[in-house]
């Protein structure tokens, strides 16, 4: 229901996704992925991925699969468990629709961290992503 150049442009137009560094890679009915590099601004104390940025590449590709599938979309709820700390060089959140209606859609992530070119999972989530009403 999305088009991929309307949800870049959504993405685009979000400031948060920019500090983030977001990148939209792949986006297509059912499925995407974003990715961000990791850099020094989105750690915590111990040199790791903060989980919010964690929480948030798993949001946007939660709630951008669900778009690709219902149109318009905001987060009702996410659910995520962090499996090992996010190190490495990038960390790449890939989403696929688990099930749909018409004004619901149930979404799933799996987010990895990329060490030495090599994908390593480090949490996943899942959210009930619903349609915005006009």
């Amino acid at each position: 229901m999305l088009p991929r150049e309307q949800a870049q442009a959504i993405l685009d137009a979000q400031p948060f996704s920019k500090m983030v560094g977001a990148e939209l890679v792949e986006f297509g009915e059912g499925r995407c992925e974003f990715s961000a590099p990791m850099r020094d601004e989105l750690t915590q104390h111990m040199g790791i991925a903060h989980g919010g940025v964690i929480a948030t590449l798993a949001d946007m590709a939660l709630t951008f699969v669900g778009g690709s599938v219902l149109g318009p979309v905001i987060t009702s709820e996410i659910k995520i468990n962090y499996i090992r700390p996010g190190v490495g060089e990038r960390l790449v959140a890939r989403a696929e629709v688990v099930g749909h209606g018409r004004r619901q859609a149930v979404t799933r992530c799996d987010i990895f961290t990329v060490v030495d070119g090599e994908e390593k999972l480090c949490a996943a989530a899942q959210g009930t992503i619903v349609k915005l009403e006009n």
